[in-house]
């Protein structure tokens, strides 16, 4: 708790153009996509291997570092295998063991230069795991995606990429060979998915400074101002209480008591008044 109180600087990998734009306080500094960087020349035999998929282009499957290739249940592995059998793409997959069954149009690899892949205009469409660092490697290589979202923030990031129609996302559970085909092929088809991730690509790269130069001058003035106490908000002193305005509820919360309490108090004294002007009849 002390040191979430007296932290200087948050530095927060998002930005307005690729998540919900909001409020931020002075010492809470966008730096999205700070690793995504311009491409590089692949080595010379994978350079050959993508540009010699011609018009068709590549697919490039990747489930990041956390989910393995070799950590897919079996069954899916030979629902892919069948898919990409299908595709008249050539598939990339990075895959860390041997793998049996591959149709003549796949390429397995330990590693992969993944944003140098994905710069390259024969790469029609990245299927990813929806991580938040391969997400926006692919918004900012401009390069659609399907998505196939494993735990935590992917299932919120495949629902941006539906949203923004720079993709499409499916669910394990219901994964089969025609749906995973389908989906692929509307991707690569339909101009709409590139259009839409070359337009977010435009907005994330439009920026007056780099995410790098600004993380660097913020942590540089923070350290000159020696914790710049002038950014932090006052809220960050107070107690959950006072932060939730409790106390404050709690105060109108019993003057509304009191109200009620004397408004009946009045009424049932106005009442009694009343009733008591009135002759009582008697009873036999």
């Amino acid at each position: 708790m002390d040191i979430e109180r007296n932290q200087s600087l948050t530095l927060m990998n998002t930005h307005f153009s690729i998540s919900t734009p909001m409020p931020l306080l002075p010492s809470q500094v966008e730096v999205g996509a700070m690793h995504c960087r311009p491409a590089k020349p692949l080595p010379q035999d994978l350079k050959a291997w993508v540009t010699g998929a011609g018009s068709a282009g590549v697919v490039y499957f990747s489930l990041g570092s956390t989910a393995s290739g070799m950590s897919i249940p079996s069954q899916y592995r030979q629902i892919f295998l069948e898919v990409f059998r299908r595709l008249p793409q050539r598939v990339l997959w990075k895959y860390e063991g041997e793998l049996e069954g591959m149709s003549d149009n796949v390429r397995i690899s330990r590693w992969l230069p993944q944003q140098d892949l994905l710069a390259h205009c024969n790469v029609k469409v990245f299927i990813s795991h929806g991580g938040l660092l391969s997400l926006q490697e692919s918004i900012f290589h401009a390069t659609p995606l399907l998505i196939l979202p494993i735990y935590g923030d992917q299932f919120r990031n495949g629902m941006f990429v539906d949203g923004s129609d720079v993709g499409r996302t499916l669910m394990w559970k219901e994964l089969t060979v025609d749906r995973i085909v389908e989906a692929l092929t509307d991707i690569i088809t339909n101009p709409k998915y590139q259009k839409n991730v070359a337009r977010l690509s435009a907005t994330l790269r439009d920026q007056l400074t780099t995410p790098q130069e600004r993380a660097v001058f913020w942590t540089e003035y923070v350290i000159r101002h020696r914790g710049a106490v002038q950014l932090r908000c006052p809220a960050a002193d107070h107690s959950w209480v006072e932060f939730l305005l409790l106390d404050v509820m709690g105060l109108l919360l019993l003057g509304l008591l009191l109200l009620l309490f004397f408004t009946r108090r009045i009424l049932r004294a106005i009442s009694t008044k009343i009733f008591d002007g009135y002759p009582k009849q008697k009873t036999a």
